[in-house]
Formats: C-alpha cells, sequence, structure tokens
C-alpha cells in the first residue's frame, strides 16, 4: 500500500518554521533542524511517489531554491540586527563626546552672551523658502514684544541674528519669534536655539541628548553641532 505524502514537503515544514526564533544562537540551530526535516520530507515524498506519475526536476529544484531563500533571510535578518546594535553603540560614543558642548536644536530660546561687559543675544531660523521681509521680535518672559529686528530680504535656508541685548535681564529667558513674508505670501519658518548637551541615553535603540533647555533631543533632530 502507498503511503499518501503531501505535494509540497516545503509547505509542511512552513507551518512548523514560522513560529520558530530566528536570533541569536538558536537561529542556527533552527535552520539547521529546518533544513534536516525538509530533506526527510522531500527523500520520503520521492521514496513513495507514484512510478507513473514521478515529481518533476523542476519543482524539486524550486522546493530546494526555496528552503535555501528562507534560509538565507534568517541569517540576513540576524546579521541586520547585529549591525543595528554596533551602530547603537557608535552613536552613544559619538553622543557622550558631546557632553559639554554646544548644539543647535529646534526651539525659540535667545542664547545671551556677555563679552566685553555688553550682553548679545543669539538665534536663527530656516526658511522654506525666499523671503521679500523677514521679522525677528525678542519677548520677554511675559511674552511681550521689547525688540523687533527688522532683516529684510533673506534666501531659503538656514540663517542667525544677533540682538543688542543691553536692556537684558541676566537670569531671564528671553524668546523671539519669526515672520516672513514674500509679497502678501508668508512664508514658511523654522526657529533654532543654541543648547547645551547635558549627558546622552539610549531608548529603544535610539541614542538620545538631555540638553539643559529642551530636555531629551533625539540624536537625528540636531541641526547643527556647534
Amino acid at each position: 500500500m502507498t503511503t499518501a505524502v503531501s505535494s509540497d514537503p516545503f509547505a509542511a515544514l512552513a507551518k512548523t518554521s514560522t513560529s520558530s526564533t530566528t536570533t541569536g544562537a538558536g537561529a542556527g540551530k533552527t535552520d539547521a533542524d529546518a533544513a534536516d526535516r525538509f530533506l526527510k520530507l522531500l527523500v520520503t515524498q520521492l521514496q513513495n511517489q507514484d512510478p507513473l506519475n514521478p515529481m518533476d526536476n523542476a519543482q524539486i529544484t524550486s522546493q530546494m531554491a526555496q528552503i535555501n531563500t528562507v534560509n538565507g533571510i534568517q541569517t540576513l535578518n540576524t546579521t541586520v540586527q547585529g549591525l543595528h546594535g554596533q551602530f547603537v553603540q557608535m552613536q552613544a560614543l559619538q553622543g557622550a563626546a558631546l557632553v559639554g558642548h554646544d548644539i543647535t536644536v529646534q526651539g525659540s530660546r535667545v542664547a545671551l552672551d556677555s563679552h566685553a561687559g555688553a550682553q548679545t543675544g543669539t538665534g536663527g531660523f530656516e526658511l522654506s523658502g525666499t523671503a521679500d521681509q523677514v521679522k525677528v521680535e525678542i519677548l520677554n518672559p511675559a511674552g511681550h514684544v521689547v525688540d523687533t529686528l527688522n532683516l529684510g530680504a533673506q534666501a531659503a535656508g538656514r540663517h542667525g541674528f544677533e540682538w543688542a541685548a543691553k536692556n537684558a535681564v541676566d537670569g531671564l529667558d528671553y524668546h523671539f519669534r519669526i515672520t516672513a513674508t514674500n509679497g502678501t505670501a508668508t512664508v514658511g519658518s523654522t526657529s533654532l536655539m543654541r543648547d547645551q548637551v547635558q549627558a546622552v541615553s539610549t531608548t529603544s535603540g535610539s541614542l538620545m541628548l538631555q540638553t539643559q533647555h529642551s530636555g531629551d533631543v533625539p540624536y537625528g533632530d540636531v541641526k547643527a553641532f556647534n
């Protein structure tokens, strides 16, 4: 009596291999077990095939290629995961070197510096298009405008400005607001500020910079390293 065997040993194998672990040392053992089961199924099928209607060589080759493809993908996934771990570690080392250094991030806080007894406030912005008029308003902690800078026409891209903060009060946080227009149309703008890196951490495989004023900032969100 002829034993009934599935016409596609790989289909039966796939049902048992989809839930297997594919990372770490267990992945290699799982791949070897899967290949062994596949070959046993294929040999059993060949032994019990109908002599009058044998399996087609192309079908056997196709099934062998499928198991090899699965094993190759599992190996590639393991390699990519290993590379990702190394990349995160490399980013952490790079981030640690930034502790105590200034960076440029999205924000509207005015950075105040004293030179030769005079205070200067600095900030920046990025324009999405050309503007024929750019205005910077300096706001005190209460949100009131204390000064206005007219920068005139500016091209698309990143720009900086300086504010003669002679009347600024030490210890207070000043902010700025950008208004950019081209004719009667408003030009999109993003405010940029200077901040300082206090520490670094890794969260869910991503490097985070802990800053003095902006809290946790993803490494990829840093606009410039000053």
